[in-house]
């Protein structure tokens, strides 16, 4: 009998092209990490479908382009001791304040806990989608689509650059530039494959940064990132010799092993939206309750 956890969703695959026998034999050569033990324990739990929702066995044919469904998980997957906020809920979207350290989207080590899984089984909805993301160190302000009929519309608030997105971020002094200052540099995916760097040619990642409030040596930045590049902010800020308090992957890699320390979190805050509604074209704008402290 299907155990499907109908409020979570689930991943996709259209089969490559192949000589396998069956879609089991195709899926254990997609995905070398998940032994054929785990997907037939899968398969028996109703995990594994097609597009129309029919379970799938160990002896489907193999059949190439067939959109398979299958659900994530993770063995002894960490919990995350910390609680997202339902900042606003309507039936087009939902405006979450996620924690750190909790990621946005199922990926890696984290299927159940991410902001995800847990707003879709809270707010009985398999359709939430977000409509951007933000990195799992940091924390703050997630829009998400409810609705498929009126997603693309939200979507293009981003792809349009029609939303404006405030950060807040905690880093050393930086007396000697003037600010508001620009960044303006080409980022590019670099060692490991998760860190981003600064590199020669045309700039492909802007932000703009003003101070808040002058602490001694550390600072309180507000951070446009006109730009949304990968670990954007973070780079940018190290690269001006600011690094966010508490980073572990910038200016150096000092997370080697991917333990979580939650005593240290990412002095980084998601910390503003706002918008004209492309429904309704009344403004909007959701602040975090979140404060980062000193």
């Amino acid at each position: 009998m299907s155990v499907r956890p109908l409020t979570v969703r689930p991943s996709y695959l259209h089969l490559p092209q192949g000589d396998w026998a069956t879609v089991l034999d195709c899926l254990c050569a997609r995905f070398p990490a998940i032994s054929r033990e785990v997907w037939l324990e899968r398969m028996a739990r109703g995990l594994v479908l097609d597009s129309a929702d029919r379970p799938l066995g160990p002896t489907e044919p193999y059949r190439e382009a067939l959109r398979v469904q299958y659900f994530r998980e993770v063995a002894d997957e960490r919990v995350i001791p910390f609680v997202e906020q339902v900042l606003y809920a309507d039936e087009h979207i939902v405006v979450a304040d996620k924690p750190h350290f909790l990621p946005v989207m199922p990926a890696g080590d984290y299927a159940e806990q991410t902001l995800l899984t847990r707003l879709c089984q809270r707010l009985d909805n398999p359709h939430l989608a977000p409509l951007h993301r933000i990195d799992r160190h940091t924390a703050g302000l997630v829009l998400f689509s409810a609705n498929p009929a009126s997603r693309g519309r939200y979507q293009a608030l981003f792809r349009e650059r029609l939303i404006d997105k405030r950060y807040q971020a905690i880093a050393p002094a930086l007396p000697q530039l003037e600010f508001p200052l620009y960044r303006r540099t080409r980022l590019e995916k670099g060692q490991p494959f998760f860190r981003m760097h600064e590199v020669p040619g045309e700039a492909n990642s802007e932000t703009l940064l003003e101070v808040l409030e002058r602490n001694g040596d550390w600072w309180r930045y507000r951070l446009y990132p006109i730009t949304g590049k990968q670990h954007q902010l973070r780079v940018h800020m190290a690269a001006l010799g600011a690094p966010i308090c508490n980073d572990t992957f910038y200016p150096e890699l000092n997370d080697e092993k991917g333990v979580d320390d939650f005593s240290r979190p990412l002095k980084l805050l998601a910390h503003s939206l706002s918008f004209a509604d492309p429904l309704s074209g009344q403004p909007r704008t959701f602040e975090s309750a979140i404060q980062l402290d000193w």
